[in-house]
Order: C-alpha cells, then sequence, then structure tokens
C-alpha cells in the first residue's frame, strides 16, 4: 500500500486557507504532509488549521511574526517531535520540524525544513550559506542513525533542466554555482536521493513561480521544492505528481507515493 507524501511551501498558512488549502488537503488523500513558510505564530494558527484532513500538525515557529515557519501533518502519530536541528540563529527562525517513528526493527524520521532565500540581499545570502554548512554535517550524521525522507523548499535549483532561465539566472540567489555544488556533493559523497527526479528525467516540471510578469502564465519556474531520501526509501518511491489544477501559494504541492509502511 502506498504512503503518500506531499510538500508545499505554503507562502502563509493563513493566505493559503482562504485559497482553498484545506479542502485541497482533504482531497489530496496524504499520509503525512509537510509545510513551510507559515508566516504565523502558535496563537494564529486557528484549530481548523492545527488538524488538516484529519492529520494533526506539528509546527516549529520562527520567532519573529510573520516570518518562516515550518509544519508536518501526520496522520501517524510520531514517537517523537524534534524542532530545531540545534543552531540558536536558525533555530529561531522555524526551519526544522521532524518526526521520529522508531522502532525495535527501524529508526525513521519524516522532516519538513525551509531553507534560507538569499535573494534579498547579501545579508541573506550569507545565512543561506552558514545554514548550508551546518545542515550538510547534521543530515550526515541523521543518515548514519537513521532512515529519512527531508520534505521541503531548498531554494535551490540544482541543474539547468530545473528553472526555465538558467542562462540569466547564473549569478542570481537559488542558482549559484556554490549552491548547486552543494546539491551535487549532497547527492553525490552525501549520498541522498532527489527523489523527484529518479522518478521524473523530464524538463519544465516546476514547483514555484514569481508572482512578477506572466511567470505562471508562461510557465517560467523553478524547481525549489524536493523529496530528498536515504537510498533504501527512495527505492521504495512509485509515482510523483506536481498539483497545477489550483493555486494555494507561489508554489506548487510536489506529491510522491512510497511503498513502504511506518
Amino acid at each position: 500500500m502506498a504512503f503518500r507524501l506531499v510538500t508545499l511551501n505554503l507562502n502563509g498558512i493563513r493566505s493559503a486557507a482562504r485559497k482553498g488549502f484545506e479542502a485541497w488537503a482533504e482531497s489530496a488523500n496524504a499520509d503525512c504532509m509537510g509545510v513551510q513558510e507559515l508566516k504565523a505564530q502558535a496563537a494564529d494558527v486557528t484549530e481548523s488549521l492545527q488538524k488538516v484532513a484529519d492529520m494533526p500538525g506539528h509546527f516549529h515557529f520562527a520567532q519573529k511574526k510573520g516570518y518562516s515557519g515550518v509544519g508536518l501533518y501526520t496522520r501517524q502519530a510520531p514517537s517523537a517531535v524534534i524542532r530545531g536541528f540545534g543552531n540558536p540563529e536558525f533555530d529561531a527562525e522555524g526551519r526544522w520540524v521532524e518526526a521520529r517513528y522508531d522502532t525495535a526493527r527501524r529508526k525513521l524520521s519524516l522532516i519538513s525544513c525551509y531553507f534560507p532565500s538569499g535573494s534579498s540581499g547579501e545579508d541573506r545570502q550569507a545565512a543561506k550559506f552558514r545554514f548550508l554548512a551546518l545542515l550538510y554535517p547534521h543530515l550526515m550524521q541523521l543518515k548514519a542513525e537513521r532512515e529519512f525522507i527531508l520534505l521541503g523548499d531548498i531554494n535551490i535549483a540544482h541543474q539547468a533542466i530545473d528553472l526555465k532561465n538558467w542562462r540569466g539566472n547564473q549569478k542570481n540567489s537559488g542558482f549559484l554555482p556554490e549552491e548547486r555544488n552543494w546539491m551535487t556533493q549532497l547527492l553525490t559523497d552525501g549520498g541522498l536521493v532527489d527523489v523527484f527526479r529518479k522518478l521524473n528525467p523530464h524538463p519544465e516540471q516546476y514547483t514555484w513561480w514569481s508572482n512578477r510578469g506572466q511567470a505562471w502564465a508562461n510557465n517560467v519556474g523553478w524547481r525549489l521544492d524536493y523529496h530528498l531520501a536515504t537510498p533504501a526509501l527512495a527505492a521504495t518511491a512509485r509515482r510523483e505528481a506536481i498539483f497545477l489544477d489550483q493555486r494555494f501559494s507561489d508554489h506548487a504541492p510536489l506529491t510522491i507515493d512510497y511503498d513502504f509502511k511506518l
């Protein structure tokens, strides 16, 4: 039986709710949904958003109001929930929530993670590079101890196939050589798998479109949203889909069905 995992940057959970996110989530039949960029605090998340599609939510909110924040909606109760990955700077920004499903036979984590964007200026790009430098060894340590799937807005398009205008974006955040090299290292030396690309090698598969110009209408997009998995879990991936029929955000939901049980 398929285990359905969804990742979606909401660009504001309250905004997405006004655009029909909850009704869509009901129809998506997910077993777990990772959401990013909540742009909310605990008090802002109404009762109807604390549980979506009959899945209770586990959240990591940013200290700064209206900023960042991640969540995991899980049908099956985890054995533990970890908020943050142990760095004060980025844990204050609400970028990591991890649901652990540990048994005598297996240790497994599902993670929702929101990588920083560097597009607003040099300070934030420097923060993004700090985040990447910290996250890599954390993921390697995690991989040494357990199976996992990280659902997230990575804010990096890995290769030319992953964005429409790659030639013109080589000096822009999200497609900088250093960011792309980090992804390459993660997927080679690091041994993690970009699950969507394992299943779908085709061009023009995007999950984010700028609100400027006619990006959505002309499909001038970027693939910024990923499932990054340890090899054994990635090997169970069967089907992928980017949902384009309705918009709740400037990102689209990315769904992958896996052949495993918690």
